[in-house]
């Protein structure tokens, strides 16, 4: 499946990228979002595509190639931010933008081991340099550790009955793929979920790809230090996707308010229309936060 951006005309109007602007676009992922900045921000416009995820990344790079000169491109964390800009030589950005959520190339993908519908390797890391991943947790964490992590990053309520599944499996055979994960957690639970949308896989798999990459505090850390670096009258626009990540965006911007010259845009959510949903029903849990440096 390609890639659909999320909020594409609700994140334009919002950021409003004009001709000479520098953006920064924190989660480039397939491009799409940036395709559409760079229309607006050239000539004389720059870029900063920044993904850990370097097959992302050169898809992007694919997907961009027509307007090479104006992108430069960062296979790194977004929350090294500073260290990004230092060695770019940049001390002020006019815009900034951060979709937190997954590609359907890393949903899609078997190999990276994001779906709880796959058969792949239980991986789920967006940096593949990065040592630790879900089967590392999986196989190794305390049976206390692992219902700690999927009940605060899945909200999964039946967490400690999943996490003692898991342990007893294990003791067999070390757990290697996400379909064996995912018929442990079925057999754990499956049943609590009987009639309901929600697969019973799926609150725990969240969990286990959130505590992987860390990615609230990445977000935290992230969406902050791209707030101290925009230019007055510079804007911010944050795509989340699930409630804690919304938390951690809706707080920032608040507290940020308070003292250090951000006004907030956008009092409650932006969220996607029914034909948007209906034509890309990925976008369905999409929230986008706005904000403009004063």
């Amino acid at each position: 499946m390609d890639h659909v951006p999320v909020l594409v005309k609700e994140v334009i109007h919002n950021l409003d990228p004009a001709p000479g602007d520098i953006v920064l676009d924190a989660t480039v992922g397939g491009g799409g979002h940036s395709e559409e900045i760079l229309r607006r921000i050239l000539p004389g416009g720059r870029l900063i595509a920044v993904d850990r995820d370097g097959e992302a990344l050169e898809r992007a790079r694919r997907r961009l190639k027509g307007f090479s000169p104006s992108v430069t491109y960062v296979n790194g964390d977004f929350r090294n931010i500073d260290g990004i800009f230092d060695s770019l030589g940049i001390d002020g950005i006019d815009r900034a933008l951060f979709d937190l959520g997954m590609s359907s190339f890393q949903v899609d993908d078997e190999r990276r081991g994001f779906s709880f519908s796959g058969r792949g390797p239980l991986d789920m890391r967006f940096d593949l340099r990065q040592q630790l991943s879900a089967a590392e947790i999986v196989n190794k964490f305390s049976q206390a550790l692992l219902a700690d992590i999927i009940k605060s990053f899945g909200e999964e309520r039946y967490a400690a009955l999943v996490a003692k599944k898991i342990c007893a499996a294990r003791k067999k055979k070390r757990i290697e793929t996400t379909s064996e994960l995912r018929a442990i957690i079925i057999d754990a639970i499956g049943r609590k979920y009987r009639g309901q949308r929600l697969h019973p896989a799926a609150r725990t798999f969240q969990a286990l790809r959130i505590y992987t990459n860390d990615e609230l505090a990445a977000a935290g850390e992230g969406v902050s230090k791209a707030v101290d670096h925009l230019r007055p009258k510079g804007r911010i626009c944050v795509i989340s996707f699930h409630s804690l990540e919304d938390r951690i965006v809706k707080n920032i911007f608040r507290d940020m308010a308070k003292g250090r010259g951000l006004g907030i845009l956008t009092r409650k959510p932006i969220t996607p229309g029914m034909e948007e949903i209906r034509n890309n029903p990925r976008a369905r849990s999409a929230k986008l936060r706005v904000s403009e440096k004063l």
